[in-house]
């Protein structure tokens, strides 16, 4: 039994995860193996049987027993059960998300509302103070501010940060493109891209599969990426020549976009620097197609 079951077991997913980063460098090979599929596929643990995940993740029945109990949970099933907890959590609807705001504790209102956004805000933004590491920043402007076309990538709740990106590049005469397209032309746009280029891409957990794949295609042919994601474990970490990571805090299951978006607004600004400095190779302005 691993020495964590001493100390108090996570209630939540945010915490497991929490658990599981921390541990991540002293965790053995097979029990690492799996703690990366279960964080990159937390729908499959809720679901799955002992039998059928450890076929997916490669590893054998043994290993999630092993697994679960290194983490201090008395079986796998103890710790699937935070894997379903978070399901029901994420599956809620965005009325039901409100009415659980309205419900907490502390006065009601929009007042307690906005300061619980304002709270997590400030929670992300200071953990980011403390953990971002200054030479990925110095080096991933680097790489950005070098490439002939920063191809930008991301859906779903990441969206905001790229349509940021696209225009504050765009206002700093750098070259980009937005991959977006409601025709579904997509793979045309990045099938562009070159080794010359580079792509920022954001994504979070639960990972868009269209970015993950997209990101890997781009990286198989040679396309250096910078990612912004939330775990050593996101399938990003995996191909990308440089990645941050940003877990933003919640209120009433929404979360921020604050650090995010703060990192979002540095690497566009240190881009704009460095072109100006003549650190980058390229000049051209506006986005793809746009000189």
């Amino acid at each position: 039994m691993s020495d964590m079951a001493t100390t108090e077991l996570p209630r939540d997913f945010d915490g497991l995860r929490t658990l599981i980063l921390a541990q991540r460098e002293s965790l053995p090979k097979r029990i690492a193996q799996i703690a990366a599929y279960a964080l990159d596929n937390p729908d499959e643990i809720a679901f799955g049987t002992a039998a059928s995940i450890a076929v997916s993740a490669g590893v054998q029945p043994s290993t999630l027993i092993r697994f679960a109990q290194h983490l201090g949970f008395d079986g796998f099933t103890s710790l699937q059960g935070v894997f379903r907890e978070r399901l029901r959590e994420r599956n809620s609807s965005y009325e039901e998300r409100l009415s659980t705001l309205r419900s907490g504790e502390g006065p009601a209102g929009n007042h307690h509302i906005l300061d619980g956004f304002l709270t997590a805000s400030r929670k992300s933004l200071d953990v980011m103070s403390r953990s971002l590491d200054e030479g990925t920043l110095d080096r991933a402007i680097e790489l950005l501010a070098g490439a002939e076309t920063i191809y930008i990538l991301a859906r779903r709740r990441s969206y905001p940060v790229a349509s940021y990106l696209a225009y504050a590049l765009g206002k700093l005469g750098v070259r980009y493109q937005l991959v977006e397209s409601a025709a579904g032309l997509d793979p045309e746009m990045i099938a562009f891209a070159t080794p010359k280029d580079a792509v920022l891409v954001v994504s979070f957990s639960p990972y868009a599969p269209a970015t993950v794949e997209d990101a890997r295609g781009l990286a198989e042919r040679g396309v250096p990426l910078v990612a912004i994601t939330d775990s050593a474990f996101s399938p990003l970490a995996s191909f990308a020549q440089l990645w941050f990571e940003v877990a933003e805090a919640d209120f009433g299951g929404f979360r921020t976009l604050a650090s995010t978006m703060a990192l979002a607004m540095a690497l566009t600004v240190g881009i704009g620097e460095a072109r100006r400095d003549g650190r980058g190779r390229s000049r051209r302005r506006g986005p793809l197609g746009k000189a």
